[in-house]
């Protein structure tokens, strides 16, 4: 049996009484900072898996029915600890796990993610978080069939930010954990933080490092050739019904 006709994984204990061989769907992920390109790549990958004939589902981070927005509505006050901020992402995750991404999985779906654990586990590294406590936060997590991150400079993360808007974003700033200077100072160190814990783990979690500098439809191709790898050994996913 070839590595990728193998059962689902998980980094640790699975929910309970969830069996790894009833999840024959594919999980895709797209990682990377605000401005590196990643929800306009999921975006394309998206719209290129249905046009090939595969149903797909997309997550991403606060978008859980139970907690996502309660968490958009905590970040706008800009108060949340270190740990409260961490165990608010983890829960949004969690739900999003047992009620979107299991059930597509379980149908033959290709799950795309629009960020996964390892965005939350590089920004609880930062913020000083223990590595042992951070994964078995995440424990339950089904380990992807393939990840994709996009790595851009913090200037140029910064540079595509205030084109969009005025100021940069707070959180992405890492103004609650900010050690002196101004907006972009505190920015372009914050980032270049959570690059090296990117860094840090990308050998064990097996990243494929896009270089997110470049055109979109450059990147596109780049991951398109390495999806259509993945998806062509498995025949049986399920196909979008033609309208």
């Amino acid at each position: 049996m070839s590595k990728l006709e193998k059962s689902k994984r998980f980094y640790g204990t699975p929910i309970p009484n969830l069996l790894a061989s009833s999840l024959h769907g594919r999980l895709i992920v797209v990682e990377g900072a605000d401005g590196s390109g990643r929800s306009t790549q999921t975006a394309l990958l998206r719209d290129w898996l249905e046009e090939s004939g595969y149903a797909t589902v997309e997550v991403g981070l606060k978008r859980s029915t139970l907690a996502g927005r309660e968490l958009s509505m905590a970040m706008r006050g800009h108060t949340l600890s270190p740990l409260t901020f961490s165990l608010f992402y983890a829960t949004d995750f969690a739900d999003q796990l047992e009620h979107d991404i299991i059930p597509a999985l379980r149908s033959d779906f290709i799950v795309l993610a629009d960020r996964y654990i390892y965005t939350l586990m590089a920004r609880d590294l930062v913020r000083g978080a223990n590595l042992e406590w951070i994964r078995e936060l995440y424990s339950i997590a089904i380990v992807p069939d393939m990840v994709f991150y996009l790595k851009v400079s913090p200037q140029m993360l910064a540079e595509r930010a205030l084109r969009k808007r005025t100021v940069l974003d707070y959180w992405e700033s890492g103004m609650d954990i900010r050690r002196g200077g101004d907006w972009y100072e505190s920015f372009i160190r914050y980032q270049r933080q959570i690059q090296k814990s990117f860094h840090d783990i990308h050998q064990a979690y097996h990243f494929h490092v896009i270089d997110g500098s470049r055109s979109p439809l450059q990147i596109a191709a780049d991951i398109r050739r390495r999806v259509k790898i993945l998806i062509e050994g498995k025949p049986k996913l399920r196909k979008a019904k033609k309208k």
